[in-house]
């Protein structure tokens, strides 16, 4: 059913769940840090967890690592020095690992990024989000408008060359020249990559139950369009629906994520996904900082585990591969998923015939009307149920 020449590129996910306060907009498993960090006794969960993920990664070795959250950059340089330390005794990592930590400006100065940059991090992905002092209150974000700006500054000048910083547009009673301003700022401040997301209200947000006024869809659309011509002028190439980046500074991780890898994850609420004989597996573990730290190293820590179908591991594959500008190699199909291109076959057509995919012999990849209406093109190769039969609108 699944057969793999190869398996394919490994990561490793590290969440660090804490932060300062929850942002309005957030639905990621984040839980505000109401007494100091148990940092030690978390750095110790995380390493008998990575020893527990061993079985399933012998012989290769790691080629990204990602630390997310939460708000990685609250734990100190020395937990992360001891953490990076504790992964690379236990599981081979490639030499030129890209090594990226998440950071809030509003937790951050040289002297704590320069010892992030000793303890082993490579790179920096910054929370910005925005410049604007009125947004960044109106999101409920802990830094202000001095410290987005130095955030960048004190990046270069602790050595990091590799840097993203993250941007959202679309925000409440936002303007096309606010959103375009946001962008030149960013520009200015000379990071290999950006991000940019659209500001979206996701259930079990404090945003979903109590919505704030957001501009339209001409609007978002027309700051969409805005920054990627902003970008584009600067000699940023978008490779991502929402990444942006510098020649040769696409993020590795993320890469990976997108081209369908391999991916080990640790910590509270970490997904992995690992490929074998047997097919394709994801693991997750407990979401709950108080548990995982009861439980790790052990089998409670697993929050559960779940065999993906071959129509499950198509859809999921294009769901991620469809996010990249310039598609994939049709190739790569097979190498991810283990399973025969003519799986895609009708899906594929359909996609070609309305005018949102391009197809020939060796890659894929949406059009301009595709990437416009992604989603729309994700869900034609959703797997049948009696709710997915139905024409999808774009």
């Amino acid at each position: 059913m699944f057969h793999f020449d190869a398996p394919p590129p490994l990561s490793l996910y590290i969440h660090l769940p804490w932060c300062v306060r929850k942002c309005p907009y957030c639905d990621f498993n984040s839980h505000e840090a109401r007494a100091e960090i148990p940092e030690d006794a978390y750095v110790d969960a995380l390493l008998r967890d990575l020893e527990t993920e061993l079985p399933h990664a012998w012989g290769r070795s790691v080629r990204t690592i990602f630390l997310g959250g939460g708000t990685p950059s609250l734990f100190s340089p020395e937990a992360i020095a001891r953490l990076l330390t504790g992964v690379r005794a236990r599981l081979p990592v490639a030499p030129d690992a890209e090594i990226t930590l998440e950071a809030n400006p509003g937790t951050i100065d040289t002297e704590r990024f320069r010892g992030f940059r000793a303890a082993g991090v490579n790179r920096l992905s910054i929370g910005v989000q925005s410049f604007a002092p009125e947004k960044l209150k109106a999101l409920g974000r802990i830094h202000d408008s001095e410290q987005a700006l130095g955030a960048a500054v004190a990046a270069r000048a602790a050595g990091f060359d590799n840097f993203n910083l993250d941007l959202m547009y679309g925000l409440p009673e936002q303007t096309l020249e606010q959103a375009r301003a946001d962008i030149r700022t960013a520009i200015a401040l000379a990071p290999t990559h950006l991000s940019a997301y659209q500001l979206t209200l996701e259930p079990n947000t404090l945003f979903h139950a109590h919505p704030p006024k957001l501009p339209d869809n001409d609007d978002t659309w027309a700051m969409q369009q805005a920054l990627e011509q902003e970008l584009a002028t600067h000699g940023f190439q978008q490779y991502e629906t929402s990444a942006y980046a510098q020649s040769g500074r696409q993020c590795r991780h993320n890469l990976n994520y997108w081209r369908f890898g391999d991916y080990l994850g640790i910590g509270a609420g970490a997904h992995g996904k690992l490929s074998g004989p047997d097919g394709i597996t994801r693991r997750w573990k407990l979401k709950q900082p108080k548990d995982y730290l009861a439980h790790a190293g052990t089998a409670r820590a697993l929050g559960g585990e779940t065999q993906l179908t071959p129509p499950d591991a198509a859809f999921e594959f294009m769901l991620n591969a469809l996010r990249l500008t310039d598609g994939f190699d049709s190739a790569l199909f097979g190498a991810r998923t283990g399973l025969a291109l003519s799986a895609l076959q009708p899906a594929l057509a359909a996609a070609q015939h309305k005018g949102l995919l391009s197809v020939d012999d060796d890659r894929i990849g949406p059009t301009d009307l595709g990437r416009r209406f992604l989603n729309d093109v994700q869900l034609l190769f959703l797997p049948a149920t009696p709710d997915t039969r139905s024409e999808s609108r774009y």
